[in-house]
């Protein structure tokens, strides 16, 4: 859940105002086809916290914070140049061997500095935390921290990590991809009836589902789906009285890869008066694919369009 709640990637541009991040540590030969847009470095780049990063030159020695930055990654044809990710990133199956030098709300930086990074990316919202940024920056070590509040800041975080690898072309490519396959599953299901759906990310203790306005609210009402959401902008935890009031039509169980179960939700106390599960609609997703802001997207969509309505004929 928490991983959800900090999903990395947003927008980016250009500027010329003051910059942070320089380095000049070593870099390693590439083996990939090269970009036309390599050569735009020395180049400056707005991350999604609005810092102003400086990238003195192609960056070779990348580290990645985020499984969705490493799969951005991966995508863009530089993996020969990631040294090193965290510990969620296990897609695509190259990258899990590759040193973890992170988790959720915990970076070694000691580790970063040994491999000579000259490129970081790391999750705003909290994902990587702040004060690691903060060293690894004062070190001289360019960190670009990206984050998504928005189904379309993903693909326009592909393009930002496509400018700041120098495969811009690669990256416009990919994005403009995405943007295409979303809009068109989504159209697929525009004219279908939207149950109401509960996105439950985990209900160890309390239960917790989509923000108002979040990024998996917004995931569902693209999937067809009316998202019942928590009442609040930044909190996920939803109270079992508001969720029996909003009778949700369809639960979509995101935490069934920690072993949640259609039978598991049927027991719980009160649950039993939803119609979702009088009706027998409590059904699986793939929640790394859902949430995960990166490259499959798309894939995540389709997996929800079809939870939400199975019968659905996409595109």
């Amino acid at each position: 859940m928490a991983a959800l709640v900090a999903a990395c990637a947003s927008t980016a541009g250009s500027s010329s105002s003051p910059a942070v991040g320089d380095s000049s540590a070593s870099a390693i030969a590439s083996t990939a086809a090269p970009d036309p847009s390599a050569a735009a470095f020395p180049l400056t780049l707005r991350d999604d916290e609005g810092t102003n990063v400086a990238l003195r030159s192609q960056p070779h020695r990348i580290v990645s914070l985020t499984p969705g930055t490493t799969e951005i990654l991966f995508a863009l044809g530089v993996d020969e140049r990631v040294l090193a990710t965290d510990g969620a990133s296990d897609y695509p199956a190259a990258a899990v061997p590759l040193p973890d030098v992170a988790d959720f709300g915990t970076i070694n930086v000691e580790k970063i500095v040994a491999l000579e990074a000259d490129l970081v990316l790391a999750g705003g919202n909290g994902y990587t935390p702040p004060d690691g940024v903060m060293k690894l920056r004062s070190l001289g070590i360019p960190v670009l921290v990206v984050y998504a509040p928005s189904v379309g800041g993903v693909a326009d975080t592909v393009e930002l990590l496509g400018r700041a690898v120098g495969r811009a072309a690669k990256g416009s490519e990919l994005a403009a991809s995405q943007r295409v396959e979303i809009a068109s599953l989504a159209g697929a299901v525009s004219g279908l009836s939207k149950p109401r759906t509960f996105y439950e990310i985990d209900a160890t203790n309390e239960i917790y589902g989509p923000a108002d306005r979040s990024f998996l609210g917004e995931m569902v009402g693209l999937a067809g789906g009316t998202p019942i959401t928590t009442g609040s902008a930044d909190s996920f935890m939803i109270p079992l009285e508001r969720l029996i009031a909003a009778d949700p039509e369809v639960i979509i169980l995101g935490d069934a890869a920690f072993g949640t179960t259609a039978d598991t939700v049927a027991t719980r106390s009160g649950w039993s008066v939803m119609t979702a599960v009088r009706a027998g609609a409590i059904r699986i997703a793939d929640d790394k694919l859902i949430t995960r802001p990166g490259p499959r997207l798309a894939q995540g969509l389709r997996s929800l369009i079809l939870a939400i309505h199975p019968g659905a004929v996409l595109p």
